[in-house]
């Protein structure tokens, strides 16, 4: 088995697909106006309207409404994204912050409250774990 995606739920779909590609520097391959993918080597990040939600199961899943799940990206300098990204992002959790596991990472929400982490590995044993 292997992870491929995950999907975000949102009453928005441009305005959160538009927000993502800013983030990411990836743009979106729409399939419909209600469904959009942002790939990247690793995995997709699916961004679906919530008038898909009906054709899994109706009422299983609502959006603007994640209170556990937090989206990571790794990036080459998590400080020159959080420069890229002020103005764009309206609420930064944690500003560039050196994680005890060996990160350094940012931490924000999207426009729907979703949390977001871009990280950069640091030290060597971070470094080490995500080479490619």
């Amino acid at each position: 088995m292997n992870f491929v995606s995950i999907r975000i739920i949102t009453g928005d779909v441009a305005r959160l697909v538009a927000f993502y590609e800013r983030v990411t520097g990836v743009p979106a391959a729409w399939a419909t106006e209600d469904f959009a993918e942002l790939r990247t080597p690793a995995a997709t990040l699916a961004i679906a309207g919530s008038r898909t939600v009906p054709l899994f199961a109706p009422g299983s899943a609502r959006p603007a409404d994640n209170h556990s799940v937090i989206t990571e990206f790794l990036v080459d300098d998590v400080d020159r994204v959080h420069r890229n990204l002020t103005g764009c992002v309206t609420d930064f959790v944690t500003g560039p912050t050196t994680m005890p596991w060996g990160n350094r990472s940012l931490l924000f929400r999207d426009p729907d409250g979703n949390l977001v982490n871009v990280f950069t590995p640091v030290t060597p044993a971070a470094v080490a774990k995500f080479a490619r």
